[in-house]
């Protein structure tokens, strides 16, 4: 499933995208004042209705994009499957695969620990505090590392698909493609099939892609309209913090991408993977990146089958941003509520969530129910989530742009590890 490099253009999508996010700040900072400003707005019937029928756009595109990840994931993992030949060279990518994500994850995960005990956010925190025992609304669950193994293999690669299960439909395409290479010449018409697909669900994607700086506009406006940019003067200093903890995992992990692949082609990872980020970041959703990502990385380099395996796993193992937002959090809670939690706690909580957050794939934001989980282990209040879940969007943004870069950057680096980089 080449896809073939285009004479160099401006990606105009990329702007239309960039304009879609400042508009939706303006328009919705015009909405929030208009109908009485912070405190006020979120509960105006009026522009709740206008939020809603705003947050139906962004329903929309979310939808079209779910609609063709399962057939996406599933069409170019068995044709690159096929193309590697046997289950070694399966096993061999994945097993670096892995090592780069293990590693990832630590270091997100060891920045979100020193940051927030440098910077101290819950000690600084002006602000009441949720009465312990208040209910926060997510979904109640206990993450768990064997919770986590059986959900792995799937009952029904037909569920797995409606429901969007990634590592569901990646477990069902390792042994459909690894198969498909023992056949040889008998497997040859599927995969044929399957690469005709892969083709026509790219191309889809292209139409899709049409519909995101509406998606990326409605998103915004919703979520400004109803909290306002007034609200940025409470938790200013946190948010700021956070995206700057982000900004600093960025500059490490492309560090980490220089020393593999060179400062150019790091610098051209960046140009490539721009439009995804920014869908990524406006949507605060890394799953609406997904396909252009692909799609992207192919065009910067990466061979199909690396690149088409190497992804999925990433969507479910190295979510670089979220994993040091868990950190981030779970300490700033424990610091608002005067919770002193010693370094080796610290370090365990790190271990413990390094697992449990690989649990909670398809869960509603599973970021929140991972904390949730995580301050219930150690005996710090769960309703100190309602102190973020007010700004939760605002980060969710920037941690999903993100997971978006950490996982192009892994695909990046094990295709040069494999000699597949062109």
């Amino acid at each position: 499933m080449t896809i073939h490099h285009a004479a160099p253009r401006p990606n105009r999508q990329t702007l239309y995208v960039l304009l879609a996010l400042v508009l939706g700040i303006i328009a919705g900072e015009a909405l929030n004042l208009g109908f009485g400003g912070v405190g006020q707005a979120a509960n105006n019937p009026a522009l709740l209705q206008i939020t809603e029928s705003l947050s139906v756009l962004t329903d929309v595109f979310m939808r079209l994009i779910k609609m063709i990840i399962a057939p996406l994931v599933f069409a170019t993992l068995v044709v690159g499957m096929g193309k590697m030949g046997d289950g070694q060279t399966v096993g061999r990518v994945g097993g670096k695969a892995m090592l780069w994500f293990i590693s990832a994850s630590l270091i997100s995960l060891l920045l979100g620990m020193l940051l927030v005990n440098l910077f101290a956010p819950g000690e600084n925190l002006h602000m009441d505090l949720p009465a312990i025992g208040a209910e926060t609304g997510l979904q109640k669950t206990s993450p768990s590392f064997g919770g986590f193994v059986s959900h792995i293999f799937p009952k029904s690669i037909i569920e797995a698909m409606a429901d969007n299960e990634i590592l569901q439909i990646v477990v069902f395409s390792v042994f459909f493609g690894v198969a498909s290479a023992h056949l040889g010449e008998l497997a040859e018409p599927m995969l044929k099939t399957l690469d005709s697909l892969g083709h026509i669900m790219l191309k889809v994607t292209t139409y899709v892609m049409h519909f995101a700086p509406v998606a990326v506009f409605s998103a915004i406006t919703a979520v400004i309209a109803k909290q306002g940019l007034g609200m940025l003067k409470s938790y200013g200093v946190f948010i700021g913090e956070f995206y700057l903890g982000l900004l600093l995992l960025w500059v490490l992990l492309a560090g980490f991408g220089v020393l593999f692949l060179g400062a150019r082609r790091v610098l051209s990872l960046f140009r490539h993977i721009r439009e995804p980020a920014l869908l990524a970041f406006g949507t605060a959703s890394s799953e609406a990146a997904y396909p252009k990502l692909l799609q992207q990385l192919e065009r910067f380099g990466c061979e199909e089958k690396i690149a088409g395996f190497v992804l999925p796993l990433g969507y479910s193992f190295n979510l670089d941003g979220s994993m040091m937002y868990m950190t981030f959090a779970v300490l700033f809670i424990a610091q608002a509520y005067g919770i002193d939690m010693p370094l080796d706690q610290q370090l365990f909580m790190l271990l413990v969530l390094l697992f449990t957050s690989k649990g909670v794939a398809g869960v509603p934001r599973a970021s929140l129910v991972v904390i949730s989980a995580t301050l219930s282990m150690f005996h710090i209040p769960e309703a100190g989530l309602l102190l973020l879940l007010g700004v939760d969007q605002i980060l969710d943004m920037g941690r999903s742009a993100s997971n978006v870069f950490g996982n192009s950057l892994a695909a990046a680096v094990v295709s040069r590890w494999e000699r597949a980089l062109k």
